[in-house]
């Protein structure tokens, strides 16, 4: 730590140095012509020794070997990497003396000069001309990874990116991903929308929600858990199939696979039931595939997975297959209880919550892409009953590497139903279960003016990107993750 406070000093002082020589150390922009990766690609073939066009790169410095008469940089913008070459004879006197006097690892740099390849084979940019674009008093640390522990990564983030490369790639899938998502969309005729994440009913949903209040109109309002009755009520109003991808905040806890705030594709197949919504889906997940990795086959923690092979099992079929239970037997909630208590499942365990949560217990083993569907009716307050079994509804959930991918199904469009459900969600709400939904008057409003038959899906992006970058913590996929705060 006081090699660091003296190395701190020192650039400060460098900095005072410069702005006594009219030198701005944090310049407000600079004429940028290629990126790293551009240089590196369109030069491939440059020989050693042979020299191609002017340039000028902008990166930050991450080392500098500074052998007297000559400097060999490493400047890397988000791009990529390429070398710098300061050398006496070719760059001016007063650009090594800046080069020498004030550059150090770490600060932002623009470079302008000749691309040429050298002896050894290493392209790089001759320097005529060089600007200090942002000063770094702080030094980037050597041994980041050795520092604290995995935490230390996820809460000074950029020095995660400055020197992981995978954790920038990373993100640079994600954005990809995100850009296939709307393309995909798009091909399919659904209309971008968006919806509010401040409510003053939450809903969509079966989490504990966030509260907070606004003073405008001194009410509680509540973070978003679902766009799901805003995007139909969308629908109602004859805009046909939409999708939106937005944040979900859930007051729940903190594991690999959960965040407080997440984002998700949520979309609605206008004409659609859970049939239709699964054939869908898989088209979905086989297109970003494809834009990722150009194959329908990837690894994830150590697995291959294979997209253009799907299961589909009932819930009730899933549960007979893993843990051998039949779970048509059960009839009362103390059945339940009973099979829980064989499990060790804690909770509040009804005849209804049962199989979701017998579910838990082995969906990490749903390795190859698999549908899990016809849920129990109690669990879904928002989807149509089964056809020919109104005790289930037309749920569907994905699984791939053992993740939770999403949950579908086809959507309640009966107002008269829908008030009952929710009466029976309040009934939950009384006896303490704090993820039940509230009623939504306005949303039972809208469905007496007529909600087209329709498929709703929503998809967790993070897990999306788990999958498709094989990270195994959702942590590793959000570029800022919520952590527990520093105590001061």
């Amino acid at each position: 730590m006081a090699r660091e406070d003296e190395i701190v000093k020192e650039r400060i002082k460098k900095i005072q140095e410069m702005r006594k020589a009219k030198i701005e150390p944090y310049a407000y922009n600079f004429d940028k012509k290629a990126d790293c990766l551009g240089l590196q690609e369109k030069f491939k073939k440059l020989a050693n020794e042979e020299f191609g066009d002017k340039t000028s790169v902008a990166g930050r410095v991450l080392s500098i070997r500074d052998i007297g008469k000559i400097a060999f940089v490493v400047l890397q913008d988000a791009s990529g990497k390429i070398q710098v070459v300061v050398q006496e004879g070719e760059t001016g006197k007063k650009e090594i003396e800046l080069f020498k006097k004030y550059v150090d690892s770490g600060d932002f740099i623009g470079v302008s000069g000749k691309v040429f390849r050298t002896k050894r084979g290493e392209l790089s940019v001759l320097t005529e001309k060089i600007e200090i674009l942002s000063k770094a008093t702080k030094p980037i640390p050597e041994s980041f990874y050795g520092l604290k522990d995995e935490e230390e990564r996820y809460r000074k983030r950029y020095l995660d990116l400055i020197l992981n490369e995978n954790i920038r790639n990373i993100f640079k899938t994600r954005a990809k991903m995100l850009e296939a998502m709307r393309d995909f969309m798009k091909q399919k005729g659904f209309l971008e929308v968006e919806t509010p994440l401040l409510q003053s009913i939450y809903g969509g949903a079966s989490a504990k929600p966030f509260k907070t209040h606004c003073d405008a109109f001194n009410s509680d309002v509540y973070l978003s858990i679902a766009p799901e009755l805003y995007l139909k009520k969308a629908m109602v109003g004859g805009l046909g199939s939409v999708y939106e991808i937005t944040k979900k905040f859930r007051n729940e806890g903190v594991d690999r696979s959960h965040n407080p705030e997440h984002m998700t594709i949520e979309w609605y197949q206008e004409n659609a039931s859970y049939e239709e919504g699964m054939k869908l889906f898989e088209e979905f997940i086989k297109f970003i595939a494809m834009k990722v990795f150009g194959n329908l086959v990837f690894e994830y923690n150590g697995h291959k997975i294979d997209l253009s092979k799907w299961e589909r099992l009932t819930l009730e079929q899933a549960i007979k297959k893993y843990l051998n239970e039949d779970i048509s037997k059960i009839k009362t909630d103390s059945d339940a209880k009973k099979i829980a208590k064989k499990y060790g499942i804690e909770s509040n365990v009804t005849k209804n919550n049962l199989p979701d949560e017998l579910m838990k217990l082995f969906r990490e083993k749903l390795i190859q892409p698999t549908f899990l569907t016809d849920y129990p009716i109690g669990l879904a307050p928002l989807a149509k009953p089964k056809r020919g079994d109104p005790s289930k509804a037309e749920i569907f959930q994905p699984f791939i590497g053992g993740l939770e991918v999403g949950r579908a199904y086809s959507e309640l469009s009966d107002p008269k139903i829908q008030e009952e459900h929710f009466k029976e969600q309040e009934k939950e709400r009384k006896v303490g279960n704090e993820e039940a939904m509230p009623t939504d008057d306005d949303f039972v409003e809208a469905l007496k003016y007529g909600l087209p038959p329709a498929c709703g899906v929503g998809v967790g992006i993070e897990r999306l990107v788990m999958l498709f970058t094989n990270s195994h913590s959702i942590r590793d996929v959000i570029m800022f993750p919520f952590m527990k705060p520093i105590e001061k």
